[in-house]
């Protein structure tokens, strides 16, 4: 028996606990951060008035309903998320939607029914499979032939400064951290478009298409805001956790001198996001 850590079941048991704090508790705020990319997506994606829509990691609830209200009564959006937590969320904004079903389970594994769904769709739930290919071929069964795939991830880190700055102001308080495998399950899981086309090309799609999008990353409403989020939450605040105290407070300061040159009195603190709109078919005719 191996004593290895299972990612998947890693990834499982995060978005469970830590992982979905931010995300229930700061919601319309999530929401207004990824509003952006919300838009950039749905436009990507051009779901249809009757079309029927998987949303995968669903999270709260927010792009569900963006979905319902494009697809409208004579369509259907069902969303599927492992988190508990976020998806209490979106069940209660869903209440008065006919139009939607909410769903906990596993993507990876879910026994979605074989081809009916119109229309694959992600905003940032599908880089966190231990097996993506058998994932993405499992999500594939739910897509009716011709269905289209369309989701946003993250481009590296390196290409986005609202993750690199804050950690960047922190790095002299702490040892040195080990390279992240980009293999594993993770927010920037998808950074490399070569790898993520291997991926799905070999879970039955066809060649996919990348668009890269820029946009400006709220990361707090004010400078005390963004101080707080990026020292608590996310990849900044996954460094700091079980830090003494002292080394804390010390991040804190470090990040407030960095990020106020970001901060305004007309708006959020914001950084510059770099994200992938990803797109492709299933097999069969459109």
């Amino acid at each position: 028996m191996s004593n290895q850590p299972d990612p998947h079941a890693e990834q499982l048991a995060y978005w469970n606990g830590p992982g979905s704090e931010m995300w229930v508790t700061r919601q319309k705020q999530m929401d207004a951060s990824l509003a952006p990319v919300s838009h950039a997506l749905l436009g990507h994606a051009a779901p249809q008035p009757g079309e029927r829509v998987l949303d995968i990691g669903c999270g709260t609830g927010d792009t569900v309903l963006a979905l319902a209200a494009q697809v409208g009564p004579a369509g259907h959006v069902t969303g599927l998320d492992v988190s508990a937590p976020m998806l209490g969320v979106a069940r209660t904004r869903a209440e008065a939607h006919a139009n939607v079903t909410l769903i906990l389970g596993d993507a990876a594994a879910h026994p979605f029914p074989e081809g009916q769904a119109d229309l694959l769709f992600s905003r940032f739930g599908v880089m966190f499979f231990g097996d993506p290919v058998a994932a993405f071929a499992n999500l594939r069964t739910g897509l009716r032939p011709g269905g289209r795939l369309a989701f946003a991830c993250w481009q590296p880190p390196a290409a986005n400064p609202w993750v690199q700055v804050p950690q960047r102001a922190i790095a002299g308080l702490l040892p040195p951290a080990p390279p992240a495998d980009p293999g594993l399950p993770g927010q920037f899981a998808f950074g490399d478009a070569n790898r993520v086309a291997q991926i799905l090309t070999d879970a039955g799609f066809s060649p996919p298409g990348f668009t890269p999008v820029t946009f400006a990353m709220p990361i707090g409403r004010t400078l005390d805001d963004a101080v707080q989020r990026t020292s608590e939450f996310g990849a900044t605040g996954r460094l700091l956790a079980g830090q003494p105290e002292a080394v804390r407070s010390a991040a804190r300061d470090a990040l407030r001198a960095t990020l106020a040159p970001h901060a305004s009195t007309e708006g959020p603190v914001a950084l510059p996001g770099r994200i992938w709109l990803v797109a492709a078919r299933a097999p069969g005719p459109a």
